[in-house]
């Protein structure tokens, strides 16, 4: 059988409810436009601030005893907040590896061109890519082929020359 002082209620959850929603009252907004600056989205900072509070309610006759019972909200509410920002990196970053991309086919020019060089001499055709796909001058090309200038002047001549006669064909 239920006594009467066991069937009232206690006046310290009174006490602790009222407590509570007069914190949330006077915090909530606050830590929300804190998180929201953080987080860049209104919605995201009301939810995990409404998380931190649904903690510390279910917790609330001890917390209202600390020194600072909002520096527990606040610090719960920023460990969620980072965590979830954690969580979204590494989501993108798994999906950026995921994604399939597409890119445009090569202009029909290049395919052009392509088709042109694998036609003419490599000699030429090492000479012509270095000097004008690889901006490479007549100087540094005859370093790097070790040969003289004008022998990749010749190269150059005689590449553009077959070019154009397998460009125009």
């Amino acid at each position: 059988m239920m006594t009467a002082a066991a069937a009232a209620p206690r006046a310290s959850t009174k006490d602790d409810q009222r407590d509570f929603d007069e914190f949330y009252a006077t915090k909530f907004d606050v830590l929300r436009s804190q998180l929201y600056a953080y987080l860049g989205d209104r919605a995201e900072a009301q939810d995990l601030v409404q998380e931190a509070f649904c903690r510390a309610y279910t917790r609330w006759a001890r917390i209202r005893q600390y020194d600072d019972s909002y520096a527990w909200v606040r610090r719960v509410a920023w460990n969620l907040a980072t965590s979830r920002l954690r969580r979204q990196k590494t989501s993108a970053i798994f999906l950026r590896r995921q994604r399939e991309e597409h890119h445009d086919g090569p202009s029909p020019d290049r395919v052009a061109l392509v088709a042109a060089l694998s036609k003419i001499p490599p000699k030429l055709r090492k000479a012509v890519v270095l000097h004008y796909l690889g901006q490479l001058s007549v100087a540094e090309i005859a370093v790097q082929e070790n040969v003289a200038e004008g022998t990749v002047k010749s190269w150059l001549s005689r590449g553009r020359t077959a070019l154009a006669g397998h460009l125009k064909g």
